[in-house]
């Protein structure tokens, strides 16, 4: 387990060197200066991109803010890498292809993992607003698992 952590966060470090080599300008995104966009569907997350462009391939960083109490419903990402840091809030996660409230672990502020692609999962901001970063490598993207 602690051999696939290193090697996930090895190749991540990897791939944002030839990335950030390509791009001669700076970046930088004081707190008042990022902007999330309004979410398609009233109370759903919104997003916020602070590098890269998770539609296409190479290294992105997105913020995303949950509402209150916001159940994201089994899905997947098809991303190489994909890390996330919990910024504010407790973010509620569990694995697999059926919501089970049983299955979930809190993931307080300060919490860092990873997923592996196509990872099967869901998430809930049961206790509050919650913001979390996500850095993975391009292009991304999100399949929902039909419930029954």
């Amino acid at each position: 387990m602690q051999i696939t952590a290193l090697g996930v966060i090895l190749f991540a470090a990897l791939s944002v060197v030839p990335a950030h080599a390509q791009t001669s300008d700076a970046i930088l995104k004081l707190p008042q200066d990022i902007e999330f966009k309004p979410a398609p569907v009233p109370g759903a997350p919104q997003t916020a991109i602070l590098y890269g462009d998770p539609t296409k391939p190479g290294v992105f960083v997105t913020r995303v803010k949950f509402s209150p109490g916001w159940k994201d419903m089994p899905h997947w990402h098809p991303d190489e890498v994909r890390t996330v840091a919990v910024l504010s809030g407790t973010f509620y996660f569990a694995s697999g292809d059926k919501w089970d409230e049983s299955k979930f672990k809190a993931y307080p502020a300060g919490t860092f993992y990873s997923e592996p692609p196509k990872s099967q999962h869901y998430t809930w901001a049961k206790d509050g607003e919650v913001i979390i970063q996500i850095t993975g490598v391009g292009p991304t993207g999100k399949t929902f698992i039909p419930q029954k």
